[in-house]
Formats: structure tokens, C-alpha cells, sequence
């Protein structure tokens, strides 16, 4: 009886062990190049300003994950399906919401339109939904949140008409520089990255019109089976945010973009 009751006890601490590194497992996070959020530096480390926050919450809430490279559309077909664990850099939707639980914001983000220096008083628009009547055609690129208003326009095929879509912003920017598109949107801080990389200052500027401002978050899966994983990314950006390391973290990239 004693023998069977060590037995039972081995085997009760291997389960126990067991389930301990079954949850410690690695989650796994996608990425896409997204200069300067998601990139691969000189020396072909994984950097970029949302990279720098989520390893800091990463760590901060003593968790671990894994990286793969991926498109963002079929990232988040991951996320809905359970393949993938977490995405960064995302905005809230309501049709994300349905598969995915949202971290509190970490970063706030905000899409411009960009046209050729020069034009911005020959492009007469002042809310989105004036595109619908207008001879512009704006390039976007595909999978990305520009706003609540973008989102119930591009249900009309009028507005759609007047959108562009391709992969990135690279494509845009010869779109433009072609002529065969009047602008894009893009967030600031990507274009800024963009022009010191290229060397293209005085090339574009930026049209008054808003487009977009928003909270930035986190992602988790309704797949995934640890469900203490939001609370814990969550305290992480609470104490991130109140000791000052996510304000210094986008204050040095803000920086760096500037300086070129």
C-alpha cells in the first residue's frame, strides 16, 4: 500500500510538472516588415518600436513567445483560428473583437494622407466621405484599420472606386511618384522612417484632412487556452506605463525618426 501510495505520488508531481511546463510553453506572435514598427536591423536583430514594447510587457509579465513572419491578413486568420497566440500593433474592430480579447491601449496611432509636395492645395477634400465625388484615387494597404468612418465608406462601392489597395508602403510610394495615385494614407511615424531611409526628403508633405487617431493593443486569441495571459499583459502595461518605460521607449524612436 505505502509502495502504491509513492507510486501514485511520482505520479501525481510528474502531472503536476507536466501541466507547469505545458503553461510556461512559449506563445506564439506573428510579424510583418513594417518600418520602423517590425524590422530586421543590420545586424538582422528583431527590432522596431513595437517590437521594444511588447518585449518590454513580454518581460514584464514573465511570460515567453515565439516569432514567425507572416502577412498581417493571414495573421489574423490565425488569431481567429487559434494557429497564432497574440498580434501587436493592432487596432480595435468590432469583427476582431468576436475572435479576439484586447489588451488595455499601450501606444496611440494616427493615419495621414500624403501627397506629393506641392499638391496639397490642388486636392480639395475635406472628409473622407468627399472622395465619393471627386476625380482622387487614394492608395491604402491591405489589412489595415484607417478608422471607424473608412470602414462603413469602403461599403459603398462609390468610395471603393476611389481606393487603391496594395501590400505596402513601398508600393504607394511609386504609385504616387508614377502619378497613377493622387495619395495614401499612412501613419506618421512609418512615413518619417520611410523618407530618412530613402533619402526622400521634400518629396511628399502631408494634406490637412483627418483621417484617423486611435488606441493601439495587443490581441490575444479566444483560442487560447490560458486565460490568465490578458490579465498578465495587462498589469505589465499598467506598471510599463506608470514607471515611464513605454513613454521613454516611443519618445527614443520618435527621436530617432527625426534625427534620420
Amino acid at each position: 500500500m505505502k509502495r502504491l501510495l509513492n507510486k501514485l505520488s511520482v505520479i501525481g508531481l510528474f502531472l503536476i510538472s507536466f501541466h507547469s511546463v505545458s503553461q510556461q510553453a512559449p506563445l506564439s506572435v506573428g510579424w510583418e516588415l513594417w518600418y520602423p514598427y517590425q524590422y530586421h536591423n543590420s545586424q538582422q536583430q528583431l527590432t522596431g518600436l513595437d517590437l521594444d514594447i511588447f518585449n518590454a510587457i513580454i518581460k514584464q509579465a514573465n511570460l515567453s513567445v515565439t516569432y514567425t513572419e507572416l502577412p498581417w491578413k493571414r495573421h489574423l486568420n490565425y488569431i481567429k483560428t487559434g494557429d497564432m497566440d497574440l498580434a501587436m500593433g493592432a487596432s480595435y474592430s468590432k469583427d476582431r473583437a468576436q475572435y479576439a480579447d484586447y489588451s488595455i491601449p499601450y501606444r496611440q496611432e494616427t493615419v495621414k494622407l500624403y501627397v506629393k509636395k506641392g499638391q496639397v492645395n490642388s486636392i480639395i477634400l475635406n472628409k473622407l466621405a468627399d472622395l465619393i465625388s471627386s476625380p482622387y484615387m487614394i492608395g491604402v494597404e491591405g489589412g489595415y484599420y484607417y478608422g471607424k468612418a473608412y470602414q462603413e465608406l469602403i461599403k459603398q462601392s462609390k468610395f471603393r472606386a476611389q481606393i487603391n489597395e496594395v501590400i505596402d508602403i513601398e508600393q504607394n510610394v511609386q504609385l504616387l511618384l508614377k502619378g497613377h495615385i493622387d495619395g495614401f494614407l499612412v501613419d506618421p511615424v512609418t512615413m518619417n522612417a520611410f523618407v530618412n531611409k530613402y533619402k526622400m526628403q521634400g518629396e511628399f508633405e502631408q494634406h490637412p484632412i483627418t483621417i484617423y487617431s486611435d488606441d493601439i493593443y495587443i490581441m490575444i486569441s479566444k483560442k487560447l487556452a490560458d486565460k490568465t495571459v490578458l490579465t498578465k499583459i495587462n498589469n505589465a502595461i499598467k506598471t510599463l506605463r506608470q514607471n515611464g518605460t513605454l513613454t521613454e521607449i516611443i519618445n527614443d524612436w520618435t527621436k530617432l525618426q527625426h534625427q534620420g
